[in-house]
């Protein structure tokens, strides 16, 4: 029965892994960190993104631009471009990496111990790939909320809010931290037995001459 559970916990795990580290890629590359609705144009809607801001018109559409200069940006949106890009990074190796320990993946099934230590390495990279998908989410709401809640800015200043990619990045992080737990926890579960289709028949065959040789020297 563990192995059914084994079995069961790393295709969740690797599943749930595989979709939050496309959603903390939609989330570094989606221009939608922060909104901004202005009172005085309803029909005008800014958004903000770690790499351009964009305006959303009725009639014109959305256009977005660049941001001129990596160093004039704020320092949480400096430090969460290379917080997702070391996210991304880390979820793609581990995706590689657990790949290769899965018990469907027949590709060394003699090597048990082997693919139990892909299996945890790739956890711990799912978990850090989460932790580092979250810390520039979090902090970014963070900026924002106190932004909002500052008193010194006058009350007809509009006000940035959160924007959809940081809920998107919160299930990135927390899929691809549940993921990696769910690999761990299989990489704890009993193993299964490596013998099977011709290992399984060449050790029946192994043990059949070996009880060969040993009525042999009976009789002798």
């Amino acid at each position: 029965m563990s192995l059914v559970f084994r079995t069961v916990a790393q295709l969740a795990g690797i599943s749930l892994s595989l979709l939050g580290w496309v959603l903390s890629c939609l989330t570094n590359y989606l221009p939608h960190w922060k909104n901004l609705n202005l009172d005085l144009n309803e029909m005008e809607n800014w958004t903000m993104g770690l790499w351009q801001t964009c305006v959303i018109q009725e009639e014109g559409g959305m256009e977005c631009k660049d941001f001129d200069s990596f160093l004039a940006l704020p320092a949480e949106l400096r430090i969460s471009r290379v917080l997702m890009f070391l996210s991304n990074g880390l979820g793609f190796l581990g995706l590689l990496v657990s790949g290769f320990g899965l018990d469907c993946l027949r590709i060394g099934e003699r090597q048990q111990d082997l693919k139990k230590r892909l299996l945890i390495l790739g956890g711990v990279l799912f978990w850090t790939s989460g932790i580092t998908a979250l810390a520039p989410v979090s902090w970014v709401a963070h900026i924002t909320v106190q932004e909002f809640w500052d008193e010194t800015i006058p009350e007809i200043v509009p006000r940035w809010e959160f924007g959809e990619a940081l809920f998107i990045g919160w299930f990135a992080g927390f899929f691809l931290v549940l993921g990696g737990s769910l690999l761990n926890y299989a990489a704890c579960l009993a193993q299964a037995p490596p013998a099977s289709g011709h290992y399984a028949a060449a050790e029946a065959q192994d043990h059949c001459q070996q009880l060969e040789m040993k009525n042999t020297n009976v009789k002798i």
